[in-house]
């Protein structure tokens, strides 16, 4: 049974009526068995839901507390069979003191309860009026509807494949929150049962509050606010549901609605997991040194498999989508030419030296160049482009090399690569008849070797154009294109150079420029090693090596996330839909692995390259890999 890591969790908001228990016990069971049926694990609700948050002086009477605890009492009845855990917020009271507390339940059975261990007691807030602060109780358990439970703030809920915290409201708002000792212990997900009435602006700050929480923690952040229902005497609340991830945002309610909301959305656990094992920092929190361990409480709920999710997967991971895309490719431009700036000066040069072919990636370094030349103020003519027509060069791409090197006013260089490698294929005895790796490879050998040159020439650092997906998938020649003096595209994939070089066209060029880089665009990828054909390109990188738009998938989701192939598998399926079959997803996922594997010895010794995102190559950052590492055991698994 696999569900990958994955599990479903629930935010619900009820319509509430204040004090009317017996209605709200029957809208919560409405809530839990429609969270059950739609395969949900854990469901939480908002802050007293089974009351009312806005009862005011009424909790103090026995009344209303003996109800409560009636009505909770049928919710476990009436949920008995179902498998499901849910949490709902109601007064609980203990000898003399009531608590603001979060009820944890499952197949009848009260698992735990958790109090609010920050009351506000300012403004509209008045709750230490009626209720005694965690921090002010002792703790320990408590008697409710017949069970005696644990009962306190360090209580952790070990489920099915993962494992829970819970706090309340203002918990979160506090300097320190509750939740970030609770993941140092090893909550995974938090639950956050809260009222927190609706003013402008408020929405937004606590969007920002519950992602930097879950961002800080690494962990999954579920909260569920009061909504239709509560009191208005002098607040509203609008009824806030969010289930975030590690900062991000997976699903939220419509506020203000006047219907009953039940927020779905799978939290991947084994991706929180993997995080929190490479970040050194969690890892060693000093303050975890200070903290008594946490009780676990132990359920019976088992893994439940997972088929198919309602969270988006993104296709192409390593390209924002939306607002973000504009203000991605601005950072990284800033990024890849302040990183070209410092070491041209630091290597006090004079020129930079770029081979240029009309393809994506010595475009994107080309651009890079003459922006980093005008924020230093220096002349573009400095910037010397030299085209190296080869065996496969056809008249499109040169023609769109020399356009675009035109264009940006630099200095052109056109020096064909022909007779000496008629010459180099003479020297060692090969027949020039025969296309093969040596073939492709005196070529771009020969390129690197004049490219070396001209820099010595004219005092010049060689700007490498070589972009990650290629080093990932050793799709480069071995001191070749392999090598340069300064590589800044090597942590930019080749989905995203497509956005930068369509992103560079739209706000950083004239008219003219914008046209060549079109053209280039739309050009098939190709090293242009083989002769063409009719003038045609004849040989395209992607119907060889495959896709790039998977390989920089499976390339995000193996080096961010750690995942397996059988969860890149699952997870491409969902990303893609019905545009690859399984049989093509496994295709080109095996061919990723093994060559991942094989091509290691070219990324030991890279050139420098600035990073630009969160997946590098770098043997001096982000990945450091024995050469002679086999791809066995991830192979084995994709079968």
């Amino acid at each position: 049974m696999a569900n990958f890591g994955f599990v479903k969790v629930a935010a619900a908001v009820p319509l509430v009526k204040v004090a009317d228990v017996d209605y709200n016990a029957e809208q919560i069971i409405a809530q839990i068995r429609q969270a059950y049926k739609a395969g949900v694990r854990v469901v939480s609700f908002a802050e007293l839901c089974l009351t009312g948050y806005t009862c005011g002086d009424l909790f103090l009477k026995p009344q209303l507390l003996e109800t409560a605890q009636g009505a909770l009492l049928r919710i476990l009845s009436k949920t008995r069979t179902l498998d499901i855990i849910f949490i709902v917020g109601a007064p609980v009271r203990e000898a003399s003191a009531l608590l603001n507390a979060a009820v944890v339940c499952y197949k009848g059975q009260i698992l735990g309860v958790v109090p609010k261990t920050y009351l506000p007691d300012y403004k509209e807030y008045y709750e230490k009026r009626w209720f005694t602060p965690a921090l002010a109780w002792k703790g320990g358990a408590v008697t409710l509807c017949g069970q005696t439970v644990p009962a306190g703030t360090e209580l952790l809920f070990q489920t099915g494949g993962f494992k829970f915290g819970v706090e309340i409201c203002e918990d979160l708002w506090s300097v320190i929150a509750p939740s970030s000792y609770a993941a140092l212990q090893g909550a995974e997900v938090i639950f956050n049962l809260s009222a927190s009435n609706a003013l402008t602006g408020k929405h937004a700050y606590v969007q920002n509050l519950v992602a930097q929480q879950s961002a800080r923690c690494l962990c999954g952040y579920v909260y569920t606010s009061c909504g239709m229902g509560e009191s208005t005497t002098d607040v509203v609340y609008g009824g806030n549901a969010l289930i975030y991830e590690n900062g991000k945002l997976l699903a939220s309610s419509q506020r203000f609605s006047m219907q009953p909301q039940l927020v779905i959305s799978e939290i991947d656990v084994e991706r929180l997991r993997n995080e929190r094992a490479q970040n050194t920092t969690f890892r060693s929190d000093s303050s975890l040194e200070t903290q008594v361990p946490y009780g676990v409480v132990e359920s019976t709920q088992p893994i439940s498999a997972v088929t198919k999710l309602m969270r988006p997967v993104e296709a192409h991971p390593f390209v924002p989508s939306g607002e973000k895309l504009e203000e991605n490719c601005q950072e990284i431009f800033n990024i890849q030419t302040t990183g070209l700036a410092t070491r041209l000066q630091a290597s006090h040069v004079k020129t930079a030296i770029i081979g240029i072919s009309g393809g994506l990636d010595s475009t994107l370094a080309l651009l890079v160049c003459a922006k980093t030349f005008d924020r230093l103020g220096w002349p573009r003519k400095n910037i010397i482009g030299v085209t190296m027509p080869g065996f496969g060069t056809t008249q499109h791409t040169y023609k769109n090399a020399c356009t675009l090197m035109k264009q940006l006013n630099i200095t052109v260089r056109e020096i064909s690569i022909k007779k000496a490698c008629e010459q180099h294929f003479k020297d060692i005895d090969h027949n020039p008849r025969v296309h093969d790796v040596t073939y492709e490879n005196v070529q771009a050998r020969e390129r690197t070797q004049i490219l070396m040159d001209v820099a010595n020439q004219t005092n010049g650092l060689v700007v490498g154009t070589g972009d990650l997906s290629e080093l990932a998938l050793g799709w480069a020649t071995y001191n070749g294109d392999h090598m340069s003096m300064y590589g800044v595209n090597s942590g930019v994939p080749k989905t995203l150079v497509k956005s930068l070089v369509a992103w560079v066209g739209i706000h950083e060029s004239d008219a003219s420029t914008r046209q060549v880089l079109t053209a280039i665009l739309n050009t098939p990828i190709s090293p242009e090693l083989l002769p063409a054909k009719n003038g045609k390109i004849t040989q395209k990188t992607e119907e060889t090596v495959g896709p790039y738009e998977l390989h920089d998938f499976f390339l995000y989701n193996f080096l961010r996330y750690g995942f397996g192939p059988a969860k890149i598998l699952f997870l491409a399926k969902q990303a893609f839909g019905s545009r690859y079959t399984t049989a093509v997803l496994k295709k080109w996922l095996r061919v990723f692995f093994q060559r991942f594997f094989a091509q290691q010895f070219k990324r030991s010794c890279l050139p420098d390259g600035p990073k630009v995102g969160s997946v590098n190559l770098s043997p001096r950052g982000d990945w450091r890999m024995p050469s002679d590492a086999s791809a066995a055991a991830w192979l084995r698994e994709l079968e």
